[in-house]
């Protein structure tokens, strides 16, 4: 069982307004001077997916999100089922 501090929780979500861009934001790992730009941000876009990520892990868990990001910023179709089976290698059990 992963303690709360071994994962670190994060949301895809595609932002309103003119870019649409999709983004991610790891809300654990945000701080005091951009926590409440980061979350009002991801609460104001449409949510995409979410899910927590291993700490030991965490980098390699974030570079199959950003290549995710890259392919859903070019408009390839990309489903939640997709996300859930790249990083399941890197999400606590």
């Amino acid at each position: 069982m992963a303690f709360e501090s071994d994962k670190i929780m994060f949301m895809i979500y595609r932002e309103e307004g003119f870019s649409r861009k999709y983004r991610v934001v790891y809300f654990t790992e945000l701080d005091e001077h951009n926590k409440d730009a980061e979350i009002n941000a991801a609460m104001a876009g449409q949510h995409f997916y979410d899910g927590f990520l291993k700490s030991a892990s965490s980098n390699d868990g974030k570079a199959v999100i950003e290549g995710f990001l890259q392919r859903l910023n070019a408009g390839d179709a990309v489903t939640a089922q997709d996300i859930d089976a790249a990083l399941e290698p890197y999400v606590p059990a």
